[in-house]
């Protein structure tokens, strides 16, 4: 074979296999289109409610007084072993 039969062959199987890539895609976007409307038709049409959690009075103040006093320390270690 020559080397421009060669380069022929080759871009005609570049050309084939994105081709077939291409095909798949789509094929796999229209699969799952059709999936999501058959779940949509079973799927029941009321809402489920979500409970509310309040949020701890805490944890919008400022620290507690352990906590702070814990973070001190912390800072107080790390710092006498970095020197």
């Amino acid at each position: 074979m020559t080397p421009s039969e060669l380069l022929l062959e080759g871009v005609e199987l570049m050309l084939f296999g994105m081709g077939f890539v291409f095909t798949f895609l789509l094929l796999l976007v229209l699969v799952i289109r059709v999936m999501s409307r058959v779940i949509d038709s079973f799927a029941s049409k009321t809402p489920i409610p979500v409970a509310q959690t309040p949020k701890p009075a805490a944890a919008v103040g400022e620290p507690s007084a352990e906590v702070l006093a814990a973070i001190q320390s912390a800072i107080h270690q790390h710092r006498a072993r970095c020197g």
